[in-house]
């Protein structure tokens, strides 16, 4: 999960632009990324700041699994 943070942060440019656009602090980017997991309030907002190319499922494969996992 760590990996998919920190691609989300990369997408944004930095952890404050991820926070804005997630409607979120920076402080708590900058906790999830330290803690390597998200809420899974702050899974939605990330899949949404970054349009669905960080998905739920990429953050916390536990509560929604991946439906990429397993494609033909």
């Amino acid at each position: 999960m760590s990996s998919a943070i920190l691609k989300a942060i990369e997408l944004c440019g930095s952890e404050a632009k991820l926070a804005v656009a997630a409607g979120v602090s920076q402080p708590a980017i900058n906790k999830a990324k330290n803690a390597a997991r998200v809420s899974a309030d702050l899974a939605v907002k990330i899949e949404s700041a970054t349009k669905g190319v960080i998905t739920r499922s990429d953050l916390r494969p536990d509560l929604w699994p991946s439906k990429r996992r397993g494609a033909a």
